[in-house]
């Protein structure tokens, strides 16, 4: 008999499918802000009118603009934002772009809280992870401002309670936690993803179907996550060679957008995820490869060597990407190189002498030791590797 838990996420609401200025407007009225630091890709800012709308929305109700957050979420950019935001008696942040600028916010937060003004000081807040899989968390103080986002990209990270952060001296993403660092509403308005680049998009889908697949094949699924993974990955499987076909169809974009969504509920509930997230964690801070990237080149090697273990449930990835006769790893493989999306490491620039070092960096990444066939060490990891390259 199966049992659990399932756990309501501490968000207020998900807006879909509405403009962005009139959602916006609504949002801020609601939650009575008066002074909201907004972090915006810096590409959005440069090259498109979405911030200068979310200026026109918020008016005196602006307390400023980060648009210099780097890839993968520096600590340095996080800690600088988070000062200017106190500077500045921020009462809300707003998120408008990808997975770097939401993770952002989540940081800033929690760096609010927990009184950090300086990069070195997230030591103390950081997870750890020892080589045999055991994850310690400190106790955080929750974050002392909330945010509402507004996603250009398709990893979902906004869905979620954790944020990713690098720490560009060691070279390493580490993971930051707690309930509240969740926003407290999301916007999904197709019509901004326009502006996002198509690699950047089609990847960050790719990465959604790889939370739902991996979800699919967890070690601790759960009814709710399996319901809502296989309709992550219809959505997606649809929307995505829609939008490729046809950058301009914005029913495309949304089914895209709500299959992102749906695919990040097992992650609100605890399901844990494998090996294509854990190595991808370290190809992002140790190798700079991008998070859409990361799953593009390790889901179909990872959903390769857990057959073994998860051949019913990849029977019904199969089905949910609508060629039920063929394998798992094949479709997937398929469906990544039809949207003209890199398959290979050396594709994503990763170099030879680096695969060591991200082998051995992974087995320190929680979601290697809970991946379906167990990993038993760097060597393991090597192989996937050198299956990827």
């Amino acid at each position: 008999m199966i049992h659990g838990i399932h756990r309501t996420p501490p968000m207020d609401r998900v807006i879909y499918g509405v403009p962005l200025a009139e959602a916006l407007g609504d949002e801020i009225d609601r939650l009575s802000a008066r002074a909201v630091y907004v972090l915006a890709s810096s590409t959005l800012d440069r090259r498109t009118d979405v911030v200068e709308t979310v200026r026109r929305v918020l008016g005196n109700r602006l307390a400023g603009v980060c648009a210099e957050i780097g890839s993968h979420t520096p600590r340095i950019d996080v800690v600088a934002a988070a000062n200017a935001a106190r500077a500045a008696n921020a009462d809300l942040l707003l998120t408008v772009g990808g997975g770097s600028v939401t993770d952002a916010a989540k940081m800033i937060g929690l760096c609010l809280g927990n009184d950090i003004t300086a990069p070195e000081q997230l030591d103390r807040l950081r997870a750890t992870t020892t080589p045999d899989g055991k994850t310690e968390r400190p106790a955080v103080n929750p974050p002392s401002l909330r945010s509402i986002a507004v996603p250009t990209t398709l990893s979902a990270g906004e869905f979620t309670a954790f944020a990713g952060c690098t720490d560009t001296v060691r070279q390493l993403k580490e993971s930051f936690a707690h309930p509240l660092m969740m926003p407290l509403a999301v916007i999904l308005d197709p019509a901004v993803t326009v502006h996002t680049p198509e690699w950047l998009f089609l990847s960050t889908g790719i990465r959604a179907v790889d939370h739902a697949v991996e979800d699919i094949c967890s070690i601790n699924p759960s009814p709710v996550s399996d319901g809502m993974s296989l309709q992550a990955l219809r959505l997606l499987s649809a929307g995505l060679p829609g939008v490729k076909a046809n950058p301009g169809d914005l029913e495309a974009r949304l089914n895209c957008q709500l299959g992102a969504w749906l695919s990040i509920i097992g992650a609100q509930n605890g399901v844990h995820k494998g090996a294509s997230h854990g190595i991808g964690h370290v190809l992002g801070g140790t190798a700079g490869v991008p998070h859409g990237y990361t799953s593009c080149v390790m889901l179909p090697h990872v959903l390769r060597f857990n057959e073994p273990v998860t051949a019913d449930r990849q029977r019904w990835i199969s089905e949910a990407l609508g060629r039920p006769d063929e394998k798992a790893a094949n479709v997937v493989a398929a469906l990544i190189a039809g949207l003209g999306l890199p398959g290979t490491l050396r594709a994503v620039g990763v170099r030879p002498e680096q695969l060591d070092e991200i082998a051995a960096g992974s087995m320190h990444d929680r979601w290697v030791h809970t991946n379906p066939r167990k990993i038993e060490g760097s060597a393991a990891v090597r192989a996937l590797l050198d299956a990827a390259w």
